[in-house]
C-alpha cells in the first residue's frame, strides 16, 4: 500500500507545481483566463495574488512530494505527517474554493479528490 500512496503523493505533488506554475507564469495567457476567471483587462489588477498563489502550489506540492519519499526512509511517520498534513490542506482549500465561488466547483474537485484518496490511503 505505501508504494500506491507514494506514487498517488508524487502525482498530486507534481500537479501542484504545475499548476503553480500556470498561475505563477502564464496567468497573463488568454488560454487561462477561463481556468482562473480573469478578464483580459484584470491581469495586472490580480498580478500579486496570483503570482502568489502560485507559489504556495509549487512549496505545497514540494510538501507532498518529500512526505511521499519519506514513507519509505527511515522516519515514515515523518513522510506519514507531512504528507497528510498537505492532503488535508487542499481537501479544506477545495471546500473553501466552492463555497467562495461555486463556477470554480470543478476546479475545486479536481483539488480536493486526489488529495482525499491519499489521506483515506494513509488513516487507513
Amino acid at each position: 500500500m505505501t508504494g500506491l500512496i507514494q506514487v498517488l503523493g508524487i502525482t498530486f505533488g507534481i500537479l501542484l507545481i504545475l499548476v503553480g506554475i500556470l498561475e505563477s507564469f502564464f496567468f497573463r495567457n488568454q488560454r487561462f483566463h477561463r481556468l482562473f476567471l480573469i478578464k483580459p483587462e484584470d491581469t495586472e489588477t490580480v498580478r500579486m495574488w496570483v503570482f502568489n498563489l502560485g507559489f504556495y502550489n509549487m512549496i505545497w506540492g514540494v510538501g507532498a512530494i518529500i512526505g511521499a519519499v519519506l514513507l519509505t526512509g527511515p522516519e515514515p511517520a515523518a513522510g506519514q505527517a507531512l504528507l497528510l498534513f498537505a492532503s488535508l490542506g487542499h481537501v479544506l482549500l477545495g471546500i473553501i474554493l466552492v463555497l467562495s465561488e461555486r463556477r470554480l466547483w470543478a476546479s475545486a474537485i479536481a483539488e480536493a479528490l486526489l488529495p482525499a484518496v491519499i489521506a483515506v490511503l494513509l488513516l487507513a
